[in-house]
């Protein structure tokens, strides 16, 4: 008598813990920093650095043109508070000679110093309002505030020659008549005094920027459940 068949072993049937599973960390994303499945991201959105280069330029640029601005207003102090240089005119046969009634006085070298002292507050003053405004500075507010200097020097400059007496010194003398006093042009004879406002406004910015900026952070800082505890073990 032979034995009963054997049955054939029935299929493979997958268990249900052999069924696939979903990553853990879910479906894929598109994240800010990171592609799919929290890998790095390469070349997927936009580039951050555009946007914010682009805001700095335009911000600076309106720095620049509110600091050129104020040369208004320093060449009107300079006006004002500048020492006056007293001429005198005399004829010599049938040509008038003009010469200082004070030779050796120090006027002239007042009107220098009073234009140097006014920019150099003007500068101080437009750093620490920029300061104040943006604090995180950067290039391109650096440089408005060099270029807004500059051009805020020159503008007070020709404002206050512009403001002051007539240039035309043997005009006034004629007008004058001989032996009377009258004022000299306004003159900025130390043309380096147009220099004061840009470079004071870039070492005030400087030194506010380094004494009370924002600091960058360590990159040495210890990360993570790991610090430097002793021979660097695990904390």
């Amino acid at each position: 008598m032979s034995a009963p068949l054997t049955p054939p072993p029935p299929p493979h049937e997958h268990s249900a813990r052999d069924a696939w599973q979903p990553p853990a960390h879910g479906p894929l994303q598109h994240s800010g920093s990171t592609g799919p499945a929290g890998y790095p991201r390469h070349g997927w959105g936009h580039d951050q650095d555009g946007p914010g280069m682009r805001t700095e330029v335009r911000e600076a640029a309106v720095t620049a043109v509110a600091v050129a601005l104020g040369g208004v207003l320093l060449g009107v102090l300079w006006w004002w508070l500048a020492p006056r240089v007293p001429l005198v005119g005399d004829v010599a046969g049938d040509t008038w000679v003009v010469y200082f009634k004070d030779s050796e006085g120090e006027q002239a070298a007042g009107v220098d110093g009073t234009f140097s002292l006014l920019a150099l507050g003007f500068g101080a003053l437009c750093a620490l309002v920029a300061f104040l405004v943006r604090r995180r500075g950067g290039v391109p507010l650096v440089v408005a505030l060099a270029v807004g200097g500059l051009l805020g020097s020159l503008l007070a400059w020709r404002l206050g020659v512009w403001l002051g007496p007539p240039q035309d010194v043997m005009a006034q003398a004629r007008s004058a008549g001989k032996g009377v006093t009258f004022d000299a042009p306004l003159k900025l004879s130390a043309k380096g005094a147009l220099l004061v406002w840009p470079f004071a406004a870039l070492v005030v910015h400087l030194g506010l920027t380094g004494l009370f900026g924002p600091r960058d952070p360590d990159p040495f800082a210890p990360q993570g459940p790991y610090a430097a505890d002793g021979g660097g073990q695990k904390a």
